[in-house]
């Protein structure tokens, strides 16, 4: 029998949950794909309904969580099997490669500044660039550089090695090799957390095609201090900044059609936010919100939209809406319709608020780990309303938007849950945390 805990997934759910467990004394494996934990959340420039500052809230939870004496950190590494029962899961996970020394690199990021290879930044969803050599984001957890093999020099040509001649901490090891370890855990949380839709197939929409359509997340990137443009919004066709936004609603999700026909939760909230920080940044910008239905459920959330409304001159439209273009400008233009009346009118900018949907790998894991799926490919609960954050496998629980959609502050409630459930599931199984 383990006392050991592994959570998968190192967004905000994950990250509360592996504190709350290692608060109580247990030990947690935290295993997160990618070079760095903070997930989703770690993107955002602000959260709603509070317009506090994401990173401010979320780094020192992160640094937390690294520092914590019970709580082991694997990030860039990945959960390849499960087997066995509660109480008694041997997990194998594969730790890759970085090339780069975590106990010798500070972070100090002088290997990226002669490194000749320019690729589009995931994490700022593509707007800006990243060398080859690269930190995630500023506030990354651990603080380390990671090598991109894919378009590394040395890897493809083996040529170049100006990271390895620059770093004075002779942190960067080309020889470094992936990893695969076996783990001996009583309980398993799940946090994986979701994927951004791609609105391109939307052909209605113009993404892709106009270059001033915006999805909500490459917004939310620009309007970050940390971002590409340094806050700044900027026109994709002339990079001049906008004077008048459009939002629109429901891109993808409460679509059959698409395999989306749920609400994605968090979209409504996510584009009034939006549009006060344009105010923000320039009390001369007008914003206008295209919604289907206003889904202002949450506390504080109706009083949020009354104040966008009120103190930001936020305009609402309940209507459809699709995006043409003035080929003249490039300005997006576009078509809705009032009491079954269509209009038109020209914008500088549009902004997608695209449906979240499961992880590309949620498949996989249910497999490996053996509990079913929805009919939308989110995990799903052992009972919805009397067990939430459980699963038909005893042992293993679920945590945050990976289970259905839901905003920050539940992802947390669920984060502390699966904790609390998964330290139950230990001391059932007669061993002590």
């Amino acid at each position: 029998m383990s006392t050991d805990i592994m959570v998968i997934g190192g967004g905000i759910a994950g990250i509360q949950a592996s504190l709350d467990i290692a608060d109580k004394g247990g030990k947690v494996y935290l295993v997160e794909k990618t070079p760095s934990i903070g997930g989703r959340m770690a993107q955002l420039d602000k959260t709603f309904p509070t317009n506090d500052c994401s990173i401010c809230i979320l780094a020192p939870k992160m640094a937390d969580c690294y520092s914590h004496p019970n709580i082991d950190v694997l990030t860039y590494s990945e959960v390849m099997g499960v087997e066995g029962e509660a109480g008694n899961f041997k997990v194998k996970v594969l730790k890759k490669a970085r090339y780069v020394d975590e106990a010798k690199c500070t972070g100090c990021e002088e290997c990226a500044v002669k490194c000749p290879v320019k690729v589009p930044n995931e994490f700022d969803q593509g707007i800006g660039e990243r060398k080859a050599i690269y930190m995630p984001f500023a506030q990354a957890v651990p603080r380390v550089m990671t090598i991109d093999k894919e378009h590394c020099t040395w890897f493809l040509k083996e040529k170049c090695g100006a990271c390895k001649i620059l770093c004075e901490r002779e942190a960067v090891d080309f020889d470094q090799k992936d990893e695969e370890v076996v783990l001996d855990v009583g309980s398993i949380i799940v946090a994986i957390g979701y994927d951004l839709w791609d609105p391109t197939p939307a052909t209605e929409y113009g993404y892709g095609k106009f270059p001033n359509v915006f999805t909500g997340m490459e917004y939310e990137r620009m309007i970050n201090a940390s971002g590409p443009t340094g806050g700044e919004m900027k026109r994709r066709s002339d990079g001049k900044r906008p004077y008048k936004l459009a939002f629109i609603q429901c891109v993808g999700s409460r679509n059959p059609q698409l395999g989306h026909a749920y609400c994605c939760s968090v979209c409504c909230m996510f584009s009034t936010k939006e549009a006060m920080l344009a105010r923000e940044h320039h009390d001369d910008i007008d914003s206008t919100i295209f919604y289907k239905d206003m889904r202002a459920f949450g506390k504080g959330f109706f009083e949020y939209v009354e104040r966008a409304k009120n103190d930001y001159g936020v305009r609402y439209i309940n209507s459809d809406a699709t995006v043409q273009e003035n080929p003249e400008n490039h300005n997006p233009i576009v078509v809705y319709d009032v009491a079954g009346r269509p209009e038109k009118e020209e914008f500088d900018m549009v902004v997608l608020a695209t449906t979240l949907i499961p992880r590309e790998g949620a498949v996989k894991v249910a497999e490996m780990i053996g509990i079913p799926l929805t009919e939308f490919k989110f995990f799903e609960s052992k009972d919805r309303i009397l067990a939430p954050v459980d699963t038909a496998k005893e042992g293993v629980f679920l945590a945050g938007y990976c289970r259905e959609p839901m905003d920050i502050p539940e992802s947390v409630t669920e984060g502390s849950a699966a904790a609390a459930r998964a330290v139950e599931t230990v001391l059932a199984k007669g061993v002590s945390v």
